[in-house]
């Protein structure tokens, strides 16, 4: 009896003395002090599951994925029950680009728990970023268990209508607006859906709840003012391709519509001012905006239409340094065959080993490097 006493006093004495340190952790961890959570965590000698969750937290918060990852998989180890855990586990493994791994984690865990609508869309958006097609099948499988899966119905939706099942884009987006209907995306794919199929009046109240969002953008502004135009409303088509040009000045078309618009109000100052706008835009190289647009693309792991829109840039300005290159790093990500994607990049080289970008052709030297070593060693 005795040595259980003891036993039980000396566990009560070490999380006593670990709870103030705990508390100070959590505090600065609130205030995003990441850096100084993990000082105080490590002076723990003998840390307990809750030290070990709150280090892989913040080393996760601090951005060092690494060793989150490495926490996580030690308490794992030791506890494999812990559900949050491996969901946390599994979302750093995402954010570390270790997809197989999290979609192994994920499919797992959709086997376990069947009815589990958010583990299926976990698994349906890790194979989307893979490039599977049958990522579909999980988010279908996910608005199966929950309707009204907000993110699920975005990216079905999103799918369809760029299919032109503008049926299908329709019904998604109604189907999550109906719960929320203050969601910016479904609000825009449901736009874009009355939009494509020349629904303009059904298009103008979407448009104009993105606008009560506080989501103006070049796009709500000027497809507002085309339905406008549509419906003859002069007034407020002027207001709105003007308020379009605040994002973007040089779209030869909103300036050939307020061109047309100011001339139906007798106004041929404006009018021949906006329809010069647009000729001269017209003839001037838009490769900038088409390497803009591939940037985003990028951003969006979108590497197709990353791929897409540096040939745009290039074919506008074949001396685009920049756009060459990021193509080669869109053809990295977008093909498999690993020879296609070095001869992006020894077209970069071709052109700019010599007087390029330092950094630039670096980087390509380096990863063409690597790809020889990866196909080396499968035998190619």
């Amino acid at each position: 009896m005795k040595r259980i006493s003891v036993l039980v006093l000396m566990l009560v004495l070490k999380v006593g003395a670990q709870t103030p340190t705990l508390v100070i952790a959590d505090s600065l961890y609130a205030i995003g002090n990441y850096a100084e959570a993990i000082e105080y965590l490590n002076k723990i000698p003998e840390p307990t599951e809750a030290v070990q969750l709150r280090l892989a937290r913040s080393f996760e918060a601090k951005g060092d994925l690494e060793t989150a990852l490495d926490n996580y998989e030690s308490l794992l180890e030791k506890h494999p029950e812990k559900l949050l855990t491996t969901i946390a586990y599994g979302d750093v493994l995402v954010k570390a680009g270790k997809l197989q791994k999290a979609d192994s984690l994920f499919e797992n865990l959709t086997e376990k728990y069947p009815k589990n609508a958010s583990f299926h869309f976990q698994v349906g958006s890790i194979k989307e970023k893979l490039q599977d097609s049958t990522y579909l099948n999980f988010l279908v499988q996910t608005i199966i268990l929950e309707p009204t899966h907000q993110q699920a119905l975005y990216k079905l939706a999103k799918n369809a209508l760029s299919y032109r099942d503008f049926t299908t884009s329709e019904k998604l987006a109604l189907q999550g607006l109906t719960v929320n209907p203050n969601n910016a995306s479904l609000l825009s794919i449901l736009a874009q859906t009355y939009f494509n199929e020349n629904s303009f009046v059904l298009a103008i109240t979407p448009l104009e709840k993105l606008l009560e969002l506080g989501q103006g953008n070049e796009f709500v502004h000027s497809k507002l003012g085309y339905c406008y135009y549509n419906q003859n409303n002069f007034e407020d088509a002027i207001t709105q391709y003007n308020m379009a040009l605040t994002y973007e000045d040089r779209n030869s078309d909103t300036h050939y519509n307020l061109g047309k618009l100011y001339a139906k109000q007798g106004d041929l100052k404006k009018s021949e001012t906006h329809l010069l706008m647009a000729l001269l835009i017209k003839k001037l190289p838009v490769d900038s905006e088409y390497l803009s647009l591939a940037l985003t693309y990028k951003l969006q792991e979108d590497h197709q239409k990353t791929y897409e829109n540096c040939n745009n840039a290039l074919e506008e300005n074949p001396n685009n340094e920049r756009a060459l290159y990021e193509r080669a790093v869109a053809a990295d990500n977008y093909f498999k065959d690993q020879k296609t994607v070095l001869n992006h990049y020894q077209a970069y080289l071709n052109k700019y080993k010599k007087d390029g970008d330092n950094n630039l052709v670096f980087l390509t030297t380096s990863r063409m490097k690597d790809i020889r070593a990866e196909m080396h060693l499968k035998g190619e």
